[in-house]
């Protein structure tokens, strides 16, 4: 396999854990097969002492390159910032509080320089509460481009901590866009309706963590009124059309309103195997 330098690409607030930054930025440096030639970490406003003491040990052995942000931004606007400080057109994303299994790296950089067609490359999530070893589902997406141009008009097509995309196809539709819950999702709508073509790896190449409270998250009146902007954006851009418009408000919406307990039973029904 030839050698193709890539970019880790994250961003840290205030709020996370330190020791989970730790565990996630290991995964991606110290356990990985194939390691990226640069990890570029924004710091999304003021961070607390742990962690920047994490910071600090890691950029110790690993080639960080820091890029500091006076006030909070948000994650879409990190992103766009940080990928201003990526010097590789094939940057890897990564969540702060994930671990990327060892060989994530060295299977998607395989996978993109034998589909040069492919702009985006992504994978499955084995998603766990507490630690990797308590997999508690796994969420499986479609893999080709086709199936993806599909599924992206009912359901986020990609897992955005395991995707590693061409720089160059992310910023030709505008790079990422401040829509709070929906930064990523948007963005793959606006790269297909570009043109642009989508794969997923059709296995499991990062440990998601997920947590007890994920399901109300998804939830409450709040989520429930930006998605029904985000479907409003979807149409306005030629992905959808009013039936599906339709359908997706009514579906999600009353996803978002409904008990806890009863979505957090549909979501594993349904979104999970």
């Amino acid at each position: 396999m030839p050698r193709l330098d890539f970019s880790v690409l994250l961003s840290v607030y205030w709020k996370e854990n330190p020791d989970w930054l730790r565990l996630s930025l290991k995964s991606i440096w110290e356990d990985q097969s194939l390691k990226p030639a640069e990890i570029v970490l924004v710091k999304d406003g003021p961070l607390t002492d742990r962690l920047e003491t994490v910071i600090s040990q890691f950029k110790q052995s690993a080639p960080l390159k820091i890029v500091p942000l006076s006030q909070n931004q948000g994650l879409g606007r990190a992103l766009n910032e940080g990928l201003k400080f990526c010097s590789f057109d094939l940057v890897a994303r990564m969540d702060t509080d994930d671990i990327s299994k060892p060989d994530r790296f060295e299977k998607q950089i395989r996978f993109i320089s034998q589909h040069p067609d492919i702009s985006v490359v992504g994978s499955w999530v084995d998603e766990f509460i507490g630690n990797p070893d308590h997999v508690v589902s796994e969420r499986k997406l479609p893999s080709t481009p086709d199936e993806l141009y599909r599924f992206g008009q009912t359901r986020n097509p990609m897992n955005h901590p395991t995707v590693l995309f061409r720089k160059k196809k992310v910023l030709e539709v505008g790079g990422y866009e401040h829509f709070p819950l929906f930064e990523d999702y948007w963005l793959w709508c606006r790269m297909l309706q570009h043109g642009c073509k989508l794969g997923n790896i059709p296995q499991s190449l990062l440990w998601f963590r997920a947590s007890p409270d994920v399901y109300k998250r998804r939830g409450g009146w709040r989520y429930a009124m930006t998605e029904l902007k985000f479907q409003k954006e979807l149409f306005r851009l030629g992905y959808i059309g009013l039936p599906r418009m339709i359908l997706n408000d009514i579906s999600r919406f009353v996803v978002r309103i409904m008990p806890n307990y009863l979505r957090r039973i549909l979501y594993n029904k349904l979104a999970r195997k």
